[in-house]
């Protein structure tokens, strides 16, 4: 999801480039899915050489998802949500969880990525109430403007707006705070942001591991505690505040893991006052 800009012939988001990685096929591909490429398969690989638990942090990723949709469908109330940065699916995708607690629930995915696009497409024929459309994270106006977006959200309702794994591919230079502003400026008080964000603050290592993508589709900006907090700077967070992955509401029968920030995210769930 997101990258710098490009244009010409050859640019991935219109002509398909498999021999460029994609993160969202490197994070496919870690996961164990077949949706990726030799490219992404080698950016994964130097990836998890520098990173030996990448995989089970990716893993702890995908259950912070499952676990922050179930609270905000379940224990908020919440019935309509905008994921941004979807990534490829996989078990346990958000209209998956959402609609088995709430069947009339809104979901509208995001990307622009193609083969997330493409895929995206696929496993949502014949879902009611559920889209994919194409956007940039870095242009939160126009994903709020987008026909399809307008027709499943109701802005007179609180919505619950999703970045999982996608913040730290937006530059400072793009100001990811005043993206999540404007995403929830139009929504009414009781709103939410979920965000997961990578860091280095407990492995040094993920410093190295991010100029991986230096070569792909996105750029890594892995960012530390007191920047992860100021971009949510406005909104009052729900317990236990900004944790670790496995941290946040884990189930009851959970094992918590003795070292937790070998999850390499920060997560929280914040709620608009």
């Amino acid at each position: 999801m997101s990258g710098e800009d490009a244009s010409g012939p050859d640019d991935w988001r219109t002509t398909f480039r498999p021999d460029i990685p994609s993160p969202a096929r490197i994070y496919d591909y870690l996961l164990g899915g077949k949706d990726n490429y030799p490219a992404d398969r080698q950016a994964g690989d130097e990836i998890a050489s520098l990173l030996p638990d990448i995989r089970q942090a990716f893993g702890w990723n995908r259950t912070f998802l499952r676990r922050v949709v179930s609270f905000l469908i379940g224990t908020a109330g919440i019935r309509q949500l905008i994921d941004i940065g979807t990534g490829l699916p996989s078990a346990g995708s958000v209209h998956a969880v959402a609609k088995q607690l709430a069947p009339a629930a809104r979901i509208v995915y995001v990307d622009n990525d193609p083969v997330v696009l493409a895929h995206g497409r696929d496993m949502l024929h014949g879902v009611p109430n559920t889209v994919i459309i194409e956007h940039d994270l870095r242009s939160p106006a126009s994903i709020l403007a987008d026909p399809e977006l307008r027709r499943l959200i109701d802005f007179d309702e609180p919505v619950a707006v999703l970045l999982l794994a996608v913040l730290h591919f937006i530059a400072d230079a793009d100001d990811p705070a005043a993206v999540i502003a404007e995403l929830l400026a139009p929504f009414p008080s009781g709103s939410y942001l979920a965000l997961s964000h990578a860091t280095a603050d407990g492995t040094p290592a993920i410093n190295d591991a991010a100029k991986v993508y230096d070569e792909a589709t996105a750029q890594a900006h892995v960012r530390g505690h007191d920047q992860v907090l100021a971009l949510v700077r406005g909104l009052d967070l729900v317990e236990p505040g900004m944790v670790w992955t496995p941290q946040w509401r884990p189930e009851p029968e959970a094992e918590i893991p003795a070292h937790p920030e070998k999850s390499f995210y920060y997560a929280l769930l914040a709620r608009k006052p």
